[in-house]
Order: structure tokens, then sequence, then C-alpha cells
């Protein structure tokens, strides 16, 4: 024997080969959505994480004479009698399989509602995970996982010197990541039901092709009209010598909130959980220091979260496109708040008023105004400017990922139109005019190739 040690000695060490410890890390994770995936006012503690800062929401909110008891009166008011959203409690009553005088909430395999999903649904949006796949969040862990595996993604492959030692964890683990590829979504079935929920496309080699059974065509023009609606409202709210307008508010809310509602069927819920626990480990991987030492991002640039850098080193790398991954994270956070605050309030209510649809501009207008300015610094694309033709409204309604393949085509003919340096330039000047060059091809992303 090589060790003279007990199995009893509690200095033992045992060395875990295979893809156990990743099973740890995506157990962990969705533990950690299953505690932080929903919403509680409490006072803090020293023993508990600090979740609400009442000095950040008055300055959010503008707002400096507000107390925690005035936001759990407004919750209160909201919720109702029956301490369940109102989109829910609506929606509660047009289930004929229930008993309309005692709905119940049950385990998976009774009569009834399920469990705990009706009084404290998981309040996550795919739109999150939307705008994090444009970003190449994800595009960028299967590119490390391909040279992980001594595959060349391309003649000059730009991962060659890619090495992971096995002495730390992160090498363990992107084994256990490869390995469970099986269990993972793959790119055509998120990109179906993006298209289910919110219309938006994905384009790529790994999407040539959907076919999708329902869509929501009229969710970006919705959406879109929305934002702009909000952005007039706040210009007239901050005038005051009007009184600012917001019944086309509240009826682009209505229209938006009944076009989400039709695609929250089938996998809405439990694929929205799945892709946010697969993206959240995705983030935690890129993280680590051993991710840092080869994709370290530039050190100067504040970034939010220490996985930001890796995706941004990867797109220099790849040649994708040049927009930092921040202004993606900004519209996935700030598009899933928006969105949450539609879907789950009553606005199909026909006694809603204008003072309703006001309380919910003032109170998301933080979301808003970062969301617009995060989808023109993406795209090009303003939407709290005036449409003054029709190509304006085409443009503000395209696709984002069209807009995104748009801006990219324009990066690549910039870059091969840029004029040559040194020597290259002498002798072009020395034999004559010379060709200019062909504008180079559009690199799309490579999405992970699923059947």
């Amino acid at each position: 024997m090589l060790g003279s040690a007990e199995p009893t000695d509690q200095k033992q060490r045992i060395s875990i080969f295979g893809p156990y410890a990743y099973s740890v890390l995506k157990l962990a994770t969705q533990v950690f959505l299953t505690l932080e995936s929903g919403v509680v006012i409490r006072s803090n503690s020293g023993e508990k994480p600090e979740i609400f800062n009442l000095e950040k929401e008055r300055i959010r909110l503008n707002d400096f004479s507000l107390e925690l008891r005035d936001l759990k009166k407004e919750l209160g008011a909201y919720l109702g009698s029956a301490e369940q959203l109102p989109y829910l409690d609506r929606i509660l009553t047009n289930l004929i399989t229930l008993d309309d005088e005692e709905p119940k909430s049950v385990l998976p395999y009774c009569f009834g509602v399920l469990q705990f999903r009706l009084t404290s649904p998981s309040l996550i949006e795919l739109i999150w995970s939307y705008w994090l796949e444009e970003g190449m969040l994800v595009q960028t862990m299967n590119a490390i996982a391909l040279r992980f595996q001594n595959r060349r993604g391309s003649q000059n492959d730009p991962l060659g010197e890619l090495e992971f030692d096995p002495l730390r964890p992160l090498n363990n683990l992107i084994w256990g990541f490869i390995q469970d590829e099986h269990n993972r979504l793959t790119v055509p079935r998120r990109a179906h039901e993006y298209l289910h929920h919110y219309g938006l496309s994905l384009m790529g080699k790994a999407v040539p092709d959907l076919n999708p059974a329902d869509s929501r065509s009229k969710f970006i023009e919705a959406f879109h009209n929305l934002l702009s609606a909000a952005a007039r409202f706040f210009k007239e709210d901050s005038d005051t010598t009007v009184i600012a307008d917001a019944f086309p508010l509240l009826n682009a809310l209505k229209e938006v909130h009944l076009i989400l509602a039709e695609g929250a069927h089938n996998q809405f819920g439990d694929l929205t959980w799945t892709a946010r626990a697969e993206m959240m480990t995705i983030q935690w991987m890129l993280a680590r220091p051993e991710m840092k030492e080869f994709l370290r991002g530039r050190y100067m640039v504040p970034y939010q979260e220490e996985w930001m850098g890796a995706v941004d080193s990867m797109k220099k790398l790849q040649s994708w496109t040049d927009t930092t991954v921040t202004h993606f994270y900004e519209l996935a956070v700030t598009g899933e708040r928006i969105l949450l605050s539609i879907r789950y309030g009553d606005w199909s209510d026909i006694e809603n008023i204008e003072d309703q649809a006001k309380t919910w501009a003032r109170s998301s207008k933080p979301e808003i105004q970062r969301y617009i300015h995060g989808y023109r610094t993406v795209t090009g694309v303003d939407l709290a400017a005036d449409i003054t033709d029709s190509r304006d409204a085409a443009t503000r309604y395209l696709q984002p990922s069209m807009l995104l393949q748009r801006r990219l085509t324009g990066q690549n003919s910039a870059m091969s139109l840029s004029p040559p340096n040194g020597p290259d330039l002498v002798a072009a000047r020395a034999s004559g005019p010379a060709a200019l060059p062909r504008p180079g091809r559009p690199k799309l992303p490579v999405y992970r190739q699923d059947s």
C-alpha cells in the first residue's frame, strides 16, 4: 500500500475524476435559483444577506420620503386579499377543471393547481437568456469546449494555446460539462422557444431553417411601441406646464400583456428555468481564475461581473461583434424586469385607469431608459426617436438578430477597407494603383451543432 492512513483519518483526501464535480455545480445552481428567483420583502439582519436597500430604492424612484411600510402597503394593495399576482388570480377562474368554490394548490400527482406555481411563481423571463445568447455567452463556452477536446475550430485556431492544468477545478468541471451535453438544451430548442415566447429569432449555422408551429410575430412591434410611448410620456411628465397623457401607454401595456399571455404555454416556465440554470453555470465557469489566465479581458474595463471579460476576449479572438457583452447584459436584466412587470399585472381589466399606467411607467423608468440605451448601442436603432417615415418604422420592427448581422457586416467591411501599413503601403504606391480589396464576408457565430 502506498499510504498507511486509516479510512477514518480526517486528513485523508480522495481524488475525484469524471463528471461528478460538474453535477454538484448543477445542483448548487438549481438550489440558488430555487431560493433566489422570487420576491420577498423583509428586514435586513446580520445573519442574512441584504436583499433590500431603502436608500437605493429612494434614489431609483427619486422619492426621498419613501419608507418600507409604504412599499409593503402598495404591495398588499397590488396583491389583494388573495395574496397572489393579479394575472394568475384572473387565470385561475378560467381553469374549467378546478372546483370554482375551492381551488387548491397540490402536489404534481394530485388534482388541482401545481403546488406553489400559483402562489410563488419563479419570476424569471426567457428574454434574459435570449440577450445573453446574442451576446455570445453560450458560443464562448462552446468554443472552449471544442478546443478542450483537442478539436480545431478553424485552420488558424485562435484558441491553439488554450490549456487548462488538471491540478485545479476547472479542468474537471469542463470535462463534466462536455459529458453532460446530451442533458442540456440545444440551440434549436431554445430558438424555437424564443419564437414562441416573443417572436425573436436567432441567426446562425445551427438554426438555418426553423419552422415553428406558433410564433409571436407582433411582439417586437408591440414591445417597441410601448417603449416609445413610455419615452414620450417621460418627456411630457417632466414638463410641469402640461399634464402627461398616459392612455396611449395604457393601451400599449394591454397589447404587450395579451401577446405575452399567448406565449405562456407548453414549455413556459420549465424551459426558461433550465436555460437560466445552464447559462448561470457557464457564467460561473468563465469567471474562474484558470479561465482568466487566458481569456482575461481588459483589466481597465469596469465589468459588472467577472465572466464578462472572457466573453469579450473570445469575441476579439473569433472576430465576432465588437460590442461589449456589458450592453447585452443590460438588455437581459432590464428586459426581464420590464416584461415581468407587464406579464403578471391584470392589464386586461376593462376598469384600468390612466393612473395605473402612470404608476407603472414611473416605477419602471430606470429599466426602460437603460433598455432603450442598450438597444441603441447594440443594434443602432433608437427606440425613443420619433418615426419620420416608413423606413424608420420598418427598421424599428426588424429582428434584433438581423440588425446585429448588419452591424457585423459593416464592421468587417470597415476592417477589410482599412489602409495597409509600413512596406505594403510603399509597395502599393510604387507599383501604381492597386485594386480595392473586396469586403470580407461576415463571420456568423458558430453555434453548437445539435440535432
